[in-house]
């Protein structure tokens, strides 16, 4: 280490044959910390001045309601309060357009007390949007425009008790759809997305493209029936209704449960994404977040992500139907089933047998789908449980992108929008749980992500009430060196086109300077705080010359630095450095290295001068930061550091007591078993 070369001392703390366990102990602690922190933990977290993110926000912009990304015309369209505003999809910046409407008190007045029943044609085209938005703004809502065709799942009264999805075709009123006003194919359900499947395009039995709606509900099914459960439902494209049973309703709705398997509750879906497969649209995958269901008082708060893939979901569907009992119960049937299946689309076949379109359907057909729309089988994720599970933040919105890495590979980001403002970019690479690269604040203020839009370049735009930002979600300036860029394994980013799947820093270069260790100065049987503030969220471990420092009477780990009440013996290198298990193997980076030394109070002594010293302070909790002159008193560091520090070493007191306790019952279960033993060889 350049001019500060000397001998290593002996290491006060190293291991004898008296604290074996106790080391034992802090091994089994700092693999389970480091495991729990590279499960829920971002590699990094990026407040909102370091996005370097492009904001549209205005005073009189507010109560964003619909965004929607062209980028043909190179356009971001905004639907607002009394206003709808274009930005230019390159710099959001830049506004090109704006259409304003103030709406008059009198008539503000008139809707509020008998809500709006006007329809809104676009000249050409005669396109009505009249029953795709709720009365109610608070009420969710989504819909998908296909071609001439717009599909919507939104309350169709005022009261905004008649939730119905619906399709609406280029003439208003004509091949008109929507749902049967049943509670057994929509309870109280609150609307989440609507995804269209091209199983038309290059089909060679001439099927009709599928639509998907993911809500979630009462359960009639389950007791208590106002149980929420999460749902996906699917109808043709084509369908008309029925001729005599179900006019202009649908007649191929049928839905199942949809399974997020984590905590203790059912899981309430939140938002999906679709990723298409271009080559097979069976295997195209839908990713959707999830939170925790309220209604389990008991249950912790956690968000999810799960992926399904289309076939599995097609597979529940081609099962069994659930039919209720007299007694309000419902049991799989098992009587003859009508043909062609109920739920099944119009194809090739269906055709041949005399069905060209669903008003051919037979009576029966849509007897049954009318009283048995429910599936027995349940939609599972692939592999059975979650992609990524998170406690600190709630999932709101999700998109995924498509990313080759250097080496060529294909890997999947997950962009997922939070409650409070943040973005998580995750990926799960094969073998290994989802991991969050880093997490970005997209807004300065706390406020939820309500819409989220990603270009084919990697641009995304996010929304909230007021505001529109956009990031560059493959941009790689932040890793600036080699070992922070493989160990982050962001896909969309290589060193000198290195491939970082396995977080190899071997393949990293030498530094040309190493960087000098901070000379201290700490006072004997003071209580002192050694900062140590890594630019990841990686957990943290100290070394002592060249030996792993384990806590003890004078030693406290937190996770913002070490706090030390030093002996004479304590002087030498102290370094921090972060953890990172990747593959089996342990990586280590170095954040920070002290050259300490020990004075008594009554017999301090100059320094040379690139000493810094670190001033005593009354309290072992309370750190300070070092200071340039020893007659020179700073204050503590801010109160925010102070609370992160002590509830780090509240988690670490928590876990570190949880393995100690595990620990103690498997020594007594030893003991327990070899005296045992001892007293059956004993002689009588």
């Amino acid at each position: 280490f350049g001019k500060h070369r000397h001998r290593p001392p002996k290491n006060p703390y190293r291991s004898t044959s008296n604290q074996k366990i106790f080391s034992l102990l802090w091994i089994v602690f700092t693999a389970v910390t480091i495991g729990i922190a590279a499960c829920v933990t971002p590699y990094r977290s990026v407040p909102f001045q370091n996005v370097n993110g492009k904001l549209f926000q205005e005073p009189t912009f507010g109560d964003l309601s619909s965004l929607t990304l062209r980028e043909d015309i190179d356009r971001l369209i905004l639907g607002a309060g009394e206003q709808i505003v274009t930005l230019s999809s390159k710099n959001v910046t830049k506004k090109t357009g704006q259409v304003s409407w103030e709406s008059s008190s009198t008539a503000k007045t008139l809707c509020q007390m008998k809500g709006k029943n006007e329809t809104i044609s676009l000249d050409g085209n005669q396109m009505s949007v009249k029953g795709t938005i709720p009365f109610d703004p608070s009420d969710r809502f989504t819909s998908l425009m296909n071609d001439d065709t717009l599909f919507s799942a939104t309350s169709a009264n005022f009261l905004g008790t008649e939730m119905v999805f619906q399709k609406h075709g280029p003439i208003p009123g004509q091949n008109a759809i929507k749902t049967e006003m049943k509670q057994s194919l929509l309870s109280e359900p609150n609307m989440i997305s609507v995804n269209l499947v091209e199983a038309s395009k290059d089909s060679d039995n001439g099927e009709d493209d599928q639509v998907f709606l993911f809500f979630t509900e009462k359960a009639m099914e389950e007791q208590p029936a106002d149980l929420l459960v999460s749902r996906v439902a699917r109808v043709c494209k084509s369908d008309l209704g029925g001729k005599k049973i179900l006019q202009k309703k649908w007649s191929s709705f049928i839905k199942a449960r949809l399974d997020c398997p984590f905590g203790d509750s059912s899981a309430l879906v939140q938002d999906v994404f679709l990723l298409k497969n271009q080559t097979n649209w069976k295997d195209s995958i839908f990713y959707a977040t999830f939170t925790s269901n309220p209604q389990h008082s008991g249950a912790s708060s956690h968000s999810a992500v799960c992926a399904y893939r289309l076939s599995d979901i097609n597979d529940v569907f081609s099962g069994r139907f659930l039919a209720e009992t007299g007694t309000g119960g419902w049991v799989p049937y098992t009587g003859a089933l009508p043909s062609p299946r109920p739920g099944s689309c119009i194809n090739d076949e269906t055709r041949a047998a005399g069905f060209s379109s669903s008003l051919d359907l037979p009576d029966d057909y849509t007897t049954f789908v009318i009283n048995h729309p429910l599936m027995e089988g349940v939609v599972t994720p692939i592999g059975g449980k979650p992609l990524l599970v998170q406690s600190s933040r709630k999932f709101s919105k999700i998109v995924v992108d498509q990313v080759t890495s250097p080496k060529g590979e294909q890997h999947q980001m997950l962009l997922i929008g939070t409650e409070s403002g943040w973005l998580q970019k995750a990926v799960k690479l094969d073998g290994e749980e989802g991991r969050i690269v880093e997490e970005l604040q997209l807004f300065e203020d706390p406020l939820p992500v309500d819409f989220l839009q990603l270009s084919t370049t990697g641009q995304l735009y996010g929304g909230t009430s007021n505001a529109v930002v956009q990031v560059d979600v493959r941009d790689c300036s932040r890793y600036t060196s080699c070992d922070d860029c493989i160990l982050a394994r962001d896909p969309n980013c290589g060193w000198d086109r290195m491939e970082g799947k396995y977080g190899d820093t071997s393949l990293c270069p030498t530094p040309d300077v190493t960087k000098e260790p901070e000379a201290v100065v700490l006072i004997k049987d003071r209580a002192q705080f050694l900062p140590c503030h890594p630019d990841t969220n990686l957990p943290t471990s100290w070394r002592f010359a060249d030996d792993i420092l384990h806590p003890g009477p004078r030693l406290t780990p937190v996770s913002q630095g070490l706090i030390i009440t030093p002996s004479s013996s304590d002087a030498g290198l102290y370094t921090c450095e972060t953890l990172q298990d990747i593959g089996g193997r342990m990586h280590r980076r170095t954040v920070i290295q002290y050259l300490v030394q020990v004075q008594d109070t009554c017999n301090l002594v100059p320094v040379q001068e690139t000493s810094t010293p670190v001033v005593p302070v009354q309290d072992a909790s309370t750190p300070v930061v070092p200071v340039q002159d020893t007659s020179t008193t700073v204050p503590v560091q801010d109160s925010r550091t102070l609370v992160r520090t002590l509830k780090g070493a509240l988690i670490t007191l928590v876990v570190f007591t949880g393995v100690v306790l595990i620990f103690t019952l498997v020594l007594l279960h030893h003991l327990k078993s070899r005296n045992q033993g001892n007293s059956e060889d004993s002689p009588v």
